[in-house]
């Protein structure tokens, strides 16, 4: 899928009627769905708790809370890119504290073409963070494959009395001669030997 045809969730959170109605023709339904928008921080912390959302975009500040927290922390432990809307007074403050932690930040008033231009920029991050997700499952995917693959070995060296070389040929044979996966033959030994 290219980046023109992939869609991305959006959580929106702004409490100001005026930004809601600048920001949702911005918002095309082909390449930003489902969108919603909240009216307060803590109804957004929820609502995420819940969900994942690919964007979140903040007007700040809002009625319980200045935005900034829940920006760094939807973009730490959530995985999103987060967007953050402020003064222009505030900008540089503001961006000081947050960039390092992944999130953008926008000038109040802005342009229409800046936040086109920030939403590229978002799903080119998302897009990064999208294949990182993906190397690191595959890590995790074959750290798990190497830890059943040695305690088969071992329940083979404790009950057949093979050597750890031994063991570890007999489980490669047996997924080469079965055309099954290492995993496949550990699962079989640990099912038939495991205690």
């Amino acid at each position: 899928m290219t980046l023109k045809e992939q869609v991305y969730s959006v959580l929106v959170v702004s409490s100001s009627d005026s930004f809601n109605n600048a920001i949702k023709p911005l918002l095309p339904e082909s390449k930003l769905n489902p969108v919603h928008i909240l009216g307060s921080i803590s109804a957004a912390k929820q609502t995420v708790l819940a969900r994942f959302y690919d964007f979140v975009l903040i007007n700040a500040p809002l009625p319980d809370d200045p935005g900034t927290r829940f920006a760094i922390d939807v973009c730490s432990e959530k995985g999103a890119v987060a967007l953050l809307f402020v003064k222009n007074e505030l900008y540089d403050e503001i961006t000081d504290k947050v960039t390092q932690h992944g999130v953008y930040t926008l000038a109040k008033p802005t342009s229409k073409q800046m936040v086109l231009q920030a939403f590229s920029w978002m799903a080119s991050t998302r897009e990064r963070l999208r294949n990182l997700e993906k190397k690191t499952l595959s890590i995790e995917e074959k750290m798990a494959e190497i830890r059943l693959v040695n305690r088969a070995k071992w329940l083979l060296i404790d009950v057949l009395k093979m050597t750890e070389p031994n063991a570890h040929r007999y489980i490669e044979k047996q997924a080469m001669d079965r055309c099954v996966s290492r995993r496949e033959i550990a699962e079989s030994i640990i099912h038939t030997y495991g205690r």
